[in-house]
């Protein structure tokens, strides 16, 4: 529990952190398949191939899912430790500090193939380098948002921090989006001929960019004198269960990961639907989700009232249902009677209410779990609910970077596209997934907390 509110310029000193790793991981998700794989009308240089492993998986599908599949292991450890720690700094700010320099490295790595050409020697590289990126970036983020419960005191309190949080989310987003406008900018600049050369300038420079960042809170949050928080005793395995044993949490984590693979399979494809069904320059990619993100901003106002006046669930479910219908509409990109450039933005200002709501209050629904869950059992697992919160978010974006790939096995070309369209159908039934789930989800409106009663039943 937060000894006292958090002063504004300590919520804001929070929300640099998040900006940093979204900025990471979101270039990760964004650019991988367009750096390995690229379309064929782009002109770069493909370094993996395009080869099936048992008639099914192609070899990014499994290379991203070896990835998330240590991180996965790794996610709860590193909760476990948080969790326990009597660091006299803190229990979370000392691990956020120490995962800084590994995430930016192997970020930046992850860009550097060893054979400039198809080879499978890239394939194994690509696999080290996703490996130790994750486990570093899995360092600063569980504990990070362990923070937040321990930072804020009542709901209120939670969807203003978890507001803020969104924003630095949304941040990075716009940031790593333009990734390839920042490389036309360095060719043109500093005269580099090379695009995969220009590309790899551009993300060491976010890269470091979001490390210092994501050094703000550990500098600005003074855990000792903010927070109160007492440690964890359970073993890492019985912590696991319990966290478990909460009904709600289980409706909600399973709601929480269709949406993040749904969201995955947006973020994979944004070029090639760009590129490919609509036929636009590839730097209509970070125009565009720029442009979504800032839309997106005017509704968290909107976002905050709402969820006071009607609750959380409504706008969360009403979110899935809107974007079920915006993966439908991305089968028929290029085939409607109006512009591609009209298309593609009548989209992205329909994105971004879901993408305002479904980033501002899911955390804020989970910090009110893990809170209500530590008031009743005296024990302090914060770190062990957004451990795995975000091993289902790790799985979903992994999943869905799979699932992408793999159906571009089916088209992913100009002329040849039926494997990307297929990603709106794929993501249409993701979303339906999640209201089924999520309505499943009990809120108590009265008191505007989500918790568990002793034998697990939701409040």
């Amino acid at each position: 529990m937060p000894i006292a509110k958090l002063p504004l310029k300590k919520q804001l000193a929070y929300a640099c952190g998040m900006t940093g790793w979204s900025i990471m991981t979101n270039i990760i998700i964004v650019m991988l398949p367009f750096f390995y794989l690229p379309p064929a009308n782009r002109g770069l240089m493909p370094f993996i191939p395009q080869l099936l492993i048992f008639g099914v998986l192609n070899i990014m599908s499994v290379i991203a899912a070896s990835g998330r599949f240590f991180d996965a292991i790794y996610d709860p450890f590193i909760a476990s430790l948080s969790d326990k720690s009597t660091n006299p700094k803190g229990r979370r700010t000392p691990f956020m500090k120490i995962a800084i320099i590994p995430a930016v490295v192997f970020c930046c790595l992850t860009f550097y193939p060893l054979v400039k050409g198809e080879s499978m020697e890239n394939a194994a590289w690509l696999t080290f380098t996703l490996i130790c990126f994750f486990m570093g970036a899995t360092t600063y983020i569980i504990p990070y948002n362990a923070l937040l419960p321990e930072l804020a005191a009542t709901d209120e309190e939670k969807i203003n921090l978890s507001s803020f949080q969104q924003v630095g989310f949304v941040l990075g987003i716009i940031l790593s989006a333009m990734v390839n406008n920042f490389a036309d900018g360095i060719q043109m600049a500093f005269h580099v001929a090379d695009r995969d050369t220009a590309l790899q300038y551009t993300i060491w420079g976010l890269a470091v960019f979001g490390g210092i960042v994501m050094l703000i809170p550990v500098i600005a949050i003074d855990e000792s004198r903010l927070t109160t928080s007492i440690p964890s005793h359970l073993p890492l395995l019985t912590a696991i269960k319990k966290t478990f044993s909460n009904r709600n949490f289980k409706y909600y984590l399973i709601s929480d990961f269709s949406y993040y693979m749904a969201l995955s399979i947006i973020s994979s494809g944004l070029l090639f639907f760009v590129t490919v069904l609509l036929h636009l320059p590839e730097s209509m990619g970070g125009i565009l989700m720029g442009t979504m993100v800032l839309i997106s901003l005017i509704f968290y106002p909107l976002v905050n009232y709402l969820s006071k006046r009607i609750g959380k669930k409504p706008i969360v479910l009403f979110s899935f249902g809107l974007l079920s219908v915006i993966f439908v509409a991305i089968y028929f990109l290029g085939k409607f009677p109006i512009s591609s450039v009209t298309q593609i933005y009548i989209l992205v200002i329909a994105a971004a209410f879901p993408l305002a709501s479904l980033g501002i209050l899911p955390n804020a629904i989970l910090a009110e779990i893990a809170q209500t869950d530590a008031q009743r059992t005296g024990e302090n697992r914060e770190g062990m609910f957004f451990a795995v919160k975000y091993l289902f978010v790790k799985m979903g974006q992994t999943l869905g970077i799979a699932l992408f790939t793999f159906l571009t096995v089916y088209g992913k070309d100009p002329g040849h596209d039926y494997g990307l369209r297929l990603n709106g159908i794929c993501g249409c039934v993701l979303c339906l997934l999640a209201i089924i789930f999520f309505s499943r989800f009990r809120e108590n409106k009265n008191e505007q907390t989500i918790g568990a009663l002793p034998d697990g039943s939701a409040r």
